[in-house]
């Protein structure tokens, strides 16, 4: 079979249940949702993070952190609060420091569930059924949709991060930096999906 096709059917992802899924006892949950659309799990753990994994987690990248602060800038707007008063600075490169900050703060102030799975399509399908990252802006009978109506209005003003239950990779790339940064190849079980499905 032609590698790239082997490839696409035993593509990986990282989904981390952070501490707000964790505390809302919804991880069986969301573990199931993934099992039961027919995503096969490869690693589990749960693991209180330190500040230094999860900053190793975020990209520090200067075209991410002015992304981040320029969607701040974005609702600081959109719902007419003045971002200079509020943050004391419209410099989106400032901003996007600050939410990276109040990224880290969150992920470390309870236990994660680290979910590594794998199937076709599997990052497309994983955040799909994740959600809108924006839970008041989530389809219902999606995670963040079910479990949040979290908004970044009410996270800004209260300088944190939005509750939005999970972290899903976005990319191919992504996603393999982010399973073995997060699994050492030990912990996890790597028998191929076309294997499986010839039995």
């Amino acid at each position: 079979m032609d590698k790239n096709i082997e490839k696409l059917y035993n593509e990986r992802t990282l989904v981390l249940v952070k501490p707000d899924g964790v505390s809302k006892k919804i991880v069986g949950e969301i573990i199931s949702r993934f099992e039961r659309a027919g995503l096969t799990l490869i690693g589990l753990g749960i693991t209180q993070a330190s500040k230094e994994k999860i900053d190793g987690h975020y990209p520090k990248n200067p075209e991410w952190i002015h992304r981040l602060g320029e969607k701040t800038l974005a609702t600081y707007e959109k719902y007419g609060i003045d971002a200079g008063e509020a943050l004391g600075t419209t410099d989106p490169a400032a901003i996007g420091k600050m939410v990276r900050e109040w990224l880290v703060d969150f992920m470390v102030q309870g236990p994660l569930v680290k979910v590594a799975l794998r199937g076709p399509h599997v990052i497309d399908v994983v955040r799909k059924m994740a959600g809108h990252t924006l839970p008041f802006m989530a389809d219902a009978g999606t995670i963040r949709g079910d479990f949040s109506t979290d908004s970044p209005v009410f996270a800004n003003i209260e300088k944190r991060a939005v509750s939005n239950m999970v972290h899903a990779s976005e990319t191919p790339e992504e996603a393999e930096h982010e399973v073995a940064y997060w699994f050492s190849a030990e912990e996890l079980i790597n028998g191929s999906f076309l294997a499986e499905k010839n039995k």
